[in-house]
């Protein structure tokens, strides 16, 4: 992962920004709250109208990239039909159609046995079993970091499964993607071919999506507190995201 850690923007993106972009979202922290578990998180009719908006507006060049598997965020969401890069890149599916860029480890099982554990000795800990991979949630004990950040190490050594760190979660998955290729992949098809990126995230996860969204001559916008990032623009919260969101819409 490529941060600058020089980098804190302050700055909001222009309200033009979307002009000629493909749009690129992150979804947990970015477009919906973060919830105390996952499965609490709450999508309004308001963004779903948001959401078809944008697409029509930018020619459906939309797309969610999230850490969740893309057949949730798919029925999250309803009847709105963008693309979706899941699993942190692991899978992208459009129109129906998914492409996967790995398979189910072998360890993966073992490996989430093994973490429930935390769950019986920690409560407030919470294990999310994805079809790709695990997440060790701690929001619920926020004591209990430690323990699951051991916890984490000791089974990525033992199953070659990668640790992917987040907001108050350690998250395991296969190697060989991440945001920043799933961005990198989508954007050389069609219709985002041709068009500039610009990746709207909130967390670590979201970092290597800025880094390739700039580099293809595009840009990145933080969601929350300032830190150092390699976004160029950043926006203060989920609310002021979707409000930004339909204002540049307008303008796109």
């Amino acid at each position: 992962m490529t941060v600058d850690p020089t980098t804190a923007p302050g700055e909001r993106p222009p309200r033009d920004l979307l002009r000629g972009a493909g749009l690129f979202l992150d979804f947990d922290g970015t477009l919906v709250e973060i919830a105390p578990t996952p499965d609490e998180i709450v999508v309004s009719s308001e963004l779903r109208r948001l959401l078809e908006r944008l697409s029509d507006r930018l020619d459906g060049r939309v797309a969610i990239l999230t850490g969740r598997h893309s057949a949730e965020v798919e029925n999250l969401i309803g009847s709105v039909r963008l693309t979706i890069g899941g699993h942190h890149g692991l899978e992208t599916r459009t129109g129906g159609r998914v492409t996967s860029e790995g398979e189910r480890p072998e360890a993966l099982d073992a490996v989430i046995q093994r973490l429930r554990t935390l769950e019986r000795k920690h409560p407030g800990v919470l294990v999310e079993a994805k079809p790709l991979g695990v997440a060790l949630h701690f929001r619920g004990a926020p004591s209990a970091e430690e323990a699951c950040r051991t916890a984490i190490a000791e089974a990525a050594r033992v199953s070659g499964l990668v640790i992917q760190p987040g907001k108050m979660v350690f998250e395991l998955r296969p190697g060989g993607s991440d945001k920043g290729d799933a961005l990198r992949r989508i954007a050389s098809e069609p219709p985002f071919l041709g068009s500039r990126p610009l990746f709207l995230g909130d967390d670590l996860t979201d970092e290597p999506a800025f880094v390739a969204a700039r580099a293809l001559g595009g840009a990145g916008v933080l969601v929350g507190d300032p830190r150092p990032t390699s976004a160029t623009y950043r926006i203060g919260s989920v609310a002021e995201t979707l409000a930004w969101l339909d204002e540049a819409r307008e303008s796109a």
